[in-house]
């Protein structure tokens, strides 16, 4: 119970930081900017091991390969908020990859083990 609600507002903390430091893309220096994106990756191992259970699996890597699928795309080429964007998605996108990636290996853990 308490491994959930720390899941919880691990994701809610992470969300909300990678939209923040996507508005405030042009103020960031690189060195603040790398430590976004460890707090970031932080939240994100805490969120795959806390809070994905087994019925979520499924949905939960679909939702995070279409998330990095629309990192990929050019959304700083959109007139005005475009830079913005871009950096949001990219954020969510370094919070959900280690999330995904916790995911996924435990899930080829448990079909590795059962026969």
């Amino acid at each position: 119970m308490v491994s959930q609600r720390i899941g919880g507002w691990a994701f809610i903390l992470g969300v909300v930081i990678a939209i923040i430091a996507g508005l405030a893309a042009g103020a960031l220096d690189v060195v603040t900017a790398g430590y976004v994106t460890l707090v970031l990756v932080i939240l994100g191992l805490i969120v795959g091991f806390l809070n994905i259970g087994d019925k979520d699996v499924t949905g939960f890597l679909i939702a995070a390969i279409a998330l990095m699928a629309v990192g990929t795309a050019n959304l700083s080429a959109i007139p005005y908020i475009g830079v913005f964007l871009s950096a949001m998605v990219m954020n969510i996108a370094a919070f959900v990859a280690p999330a995904a990636l916790v995911v996924a290996l435990k899930e080829v853990y448990n079909l590795a083990r059962s026969p």
